[in-house]
C-alpha cells in the first residue's frame, strides 16, 4: 500500500469513526474545540475590528487561516502514522459533527409541545434558532424547528462531512471555522453590516454544494418520511430558489416537499421582521412532523457518511488541498 493510500484509507477511518462518536455521545460536553476556536476568534476580532468590509476581510482570512495552516501541518506530520492520523480525523470530525445534537433539541422541542408545554417549548427555541418565541404557538414552534432541522442538516453534518471527503482534516476544520465565523459576525446587526460581510459570503460559499447535497439526499429519503421523491424533486425545484439565502432555501424547500409541508412566512427576530415566500404546497408543519423531520435528517446524515468515506477512500491524486499538501511532504521526504 502507497503511502497516499494508507493517509486517505486513515482519513475515511477518521471520518467514519467521528460519525460514530458523533451518533453515540453527541457534541463533547465539555472543552469542545469550537467554543475555543470562537474565543480565539474574539481574540482576533478585538485587534482587527473596523466597521468596514476590508477589516472584516482580514479578520475572516486571519481568523480560518490560523486553525486551517494548523490543520495543514498536523495532516503533514501524520502521514506515515496512519494510527495516529485516524486519531485526530476522528477527533476534528466529532468536533465538526452536531447532528445527534440537531436532532436531540428537535426531539425535545416535540415532547415539549406534545405535553402542552408552551413555555418550555418557547424557552427551547433559542437552542435551534435565533426567532423571538415570545409570542409563537404551537404550528409557529413547529415551524421553526422543522426549518432549524433542514437548514442545519447541511451546516452541522453534511458540510463537514461533505469537505472532509474533499479536503481532509484541513477542509474539516476549515469549514467549522468559516461556519462559526458566520454565527459570530455574519448578521445584519449595525456592528457587523460591513465588518461581518466576508464571513457571511464565505459560509454562502463553503454551503453552495452541501445545501444541494442535502436537498438532494432528503428528495432520495423522502420515502421514510411518507413522501414521494418525485413530488420532493419538484418542489426542490420549483421553491429552492426562493429563499433569500442561497442555501437555506434549498434544504427547507426538500424537506418541505418530503414532508408535505408548508414552510415559510413571517418570522419575528426581537423587533425586526422577515417575510420568507412559503416553500412547499402542504399545510403548516405541526408537532408530528418534527419528529419526521429528525427521522430524515438522520437518513441524509448517514447517507452524506457513506458517500464521504467512499470519495475519501477514492481519491485520485492532485485534486484538492489535501492531495497538494501530501504532495509537499513526499517532496520535503516525509515518507514516515
Amino acid at each position: 500500500m502507497t503511502a497516499r493510500r494508507a493517509a486517505r484509507r486513515a482519513d475515511a477511518l477518521g471520518m467514519l469513526a467521528g460519525v460514530a462518536l458523533d451518533a453515540a455521545f453527541g457534541d463533547p460536553r465539555r472543552l469542545h474545540p469550537v467554543a475555543g476556536f470562537g474565543n480565539f476568534a474574539k481574540v482576533v476580532e478585538r485587534y482587527t475590528y473596523a466597521d468596514s468590509r476590508r477589516a472584516g476581510a482580514a479578520f475572516t482570512a486571519l481568523a480560518v487561516g490560523v486553525p486551517v495552516a494548523a490543520a495543514v501541518l498536523a495532516q503533514r506530520a501524520t502521514r506515515g502514522r496512519p494510527v495516529l492520523r485516524t486519531v485526530l480525523v476522528a477527533a476534528g470530525t466529532w468536533a465538526a459533527l452536531g447532528g445527534r445534537s440537531l436532532r436531540r433539541e428537535g426531539g425535545l422541542m416535540a415532547g415539549a409541545l406534545e405535553r402542552g408545554d408552551l413555555a418550555a417549548a418557547r424557552a427551547r427555541l433559542s437552542h435551534l434558532c435565533g426567532r423571538d418565541p415570545s409570542a409563537l404557538d404551537e404550528p409557529g414552534l413547529a415551524r421553526a424547528t422543522v426549518e432549524s432541522i433542514a437548514e442545519n442538516s447541511a451546516d452541522a453534518e453534511v458540510a463537514p462531512l461533505v469537505w472532509g471527503a474533499l479536503a481532509g482534516l484541513p477542509g474539516i476544520v476549515g469549514y467549522r471555522a468559516v461556519n462559526t465565523l458566520d454565527a459570530m459576525v455574519g448578521h445584519r446587526s449595525p456592528r457587523y453590516a460591513r465588518f461581518g460581510t466576508a464571513s457571511a459570503r464565505l459560509d454562502d460559499a463553503a454551503n453552495l454544494l452541501p445545501s444541494r447535497l442535502t436537498a438532494a439526499l432528503a428528495t432520495v429519503s423522502a420515502p421514510l418520511v411518507s413522501g414521494s421523491p418525485a413530488r420532493t424533486a419538484h418542489i426542490w425545484r420549483r421553491d429552492g430558489d426562493a429563499h433569500p439565502s442561497p442555501n437555506s432555501g434549498q434544504c427547507e424547500s426538500a424537506f418541505a416537499g418530503a414532508l408535505g409541508v408548508r414552510l415559510g412566512g413571517t418570522n419575528i427576530y426581537f423587533g425586526r421582521a422577515e417575510t420568507r415566500p412559503f416553500l412547499g404546497d402542504g399545510s403548516a408543519p405541526r408537532t408530528p412532523d418534527i419528529r419526521r423531520a429528525a427521522t430524515l435528517s438522520a437518513a441524509v446524515g448517514l447517507l452524506t457518511a457513506t458517500l464521504a468515506v467512499l470519495v475519501r477512500l477514492g481519491r485520485r491524486k492532485g485534486t484538492f488541498l489535501s492531495d497538494s499538501v501530501e504532495e509537499g511532504a513526499l517532496v520535503n521526504g516525509q515518507r514516515g
